[in-house]
């Protein structure tokens, strides 16, 4: 991982290249959060982006069953379709566009695989996946899901610049998405020359680069580079020939977070509970399936 440290009187604060990880069945993903030194942005605790992906006949993404707790997971495709099943009964599938936003509270299991229909030719991922910590107080909520189609999702599209705010609220639109804390996330295409003021509402902001180039207080940052803003600073994005991008922001908690795995708390304890419940079988199943990840012997680490 690459991170690049700027003067705390200076309107970027880090600079982070994504590292590579493995995900499930040799599907990489490039996680930009949480990373060495910048473990959160307001409550984003994790971003996941990957793609585009092409896969071959007769194959697909196929992440078998396994738990969160005490975060919510929001999944956004570009490209392609994906099929959500969990312990709650729910059977969905998010195509390009659309949001699934899936709050783990006190334990939910979930898995993930290309539909049926898409094994059979050649087909393509590409998208993030997001998870957002929950407070405190909520942590310990009951589990929810929802399917928000594209159509529902408020759009703006000015001067140059289209966006989508896809959960939380910025640019005078609130999605519908049920968040639990002050947040933002907004999917932005900035045309050649298209200039763009990141909302100042936001203590903690950030900005993700799919494609292109954009230009902020005098530097360049490329495809691939999460872009973390200093508090308070105005920050005005241009991009000369085009680009397309994620802004995340929202006010950190006042308690640290703890971070093992799919699990998430502002306890230590509860997260090895957690552990112990998923090695003992003490979570609730899928029906249907069988399989599931073993999660692996790393030690939890604190999120400051």
């Amino acid at each position: 991982m690459t991170i690049s440290n700027a003067s705390p009187d200076l309107p970027v604060e880090r600079v982070i290249l994504p590292a590579l990880r493995d995900l499930a069945h040799e599907f990489k993903v490039r996680r930009a959060l949480p990373s060495a030194q910048r473990l959160m942005v307001g409550p984003f605790i994790l971003l996941d982006h990957f793609g585009p992906i092409a896969f071959r006949a007769g194959a697909g993404l196929n992440v078998p069953p396994h738990p969160h707790i005490g975060a919510a997971t929001l999944t956004y495709l570009l490209q392609g379709q994906l099929l959500h099943r969990d312990s709650l009964g729910t059977a969905w599938a998010v195509r390009a566009g659309d949001v699934n936003w899936m709050t783990a509270g006190s334990g939910i299991v979930h898995l993930e695989r290309s539909p049926t229909k898409v094994w059979g030719g050649c087909s393509s991922l590409f998208g993030q996946q997001i998870w957002v910590a929950l407070p405190r107080a909520l942590e310990e909520q009951t589990p929810s899901f929802s399917h928000h189609d594209e159509c529902d999702l408020p759009s703006l599209e000015s001067e140059g610049v289209s966006l989508t705010v896809l959960a939380g609220e910025a640019f005078r639109q609130r999605s519908p998405v049920p968040v639990q804390s002050d947040l933002m996330y907004v999917d932005v295409v900035l045309k050649p020359d298209a200039r763009l003021a990141v909302p100042i509402e936001h203590l903690e902001r950030a900005a993700f680069v799919l494609s292109g180039e954009i230009e902020a207080a005098g530097q360049t940052f490329a495809e691939g580079q999460l872009v973390v803003f200093s508090p308070g600073a105005q920050i005005v994005l241009q991009a000369k020939r085009g680009a397309h991008l994620m802004l995340l922001g929202g006010e950190p908690f006042p308690e640290p977070r703890h971070v093992y795995w799919n699990f998430v708390s502002s306890s230590q304890d509860r997260i090895r509970q957690a552990a112990d419940d998923w090695r003992n079988g003490r979570f609730p199943r899928i029906a249907g399936e069988t399989d599931f990840i073993i999660p692996p012997t790393e030690v939890p680490h604190v999120c400051d």
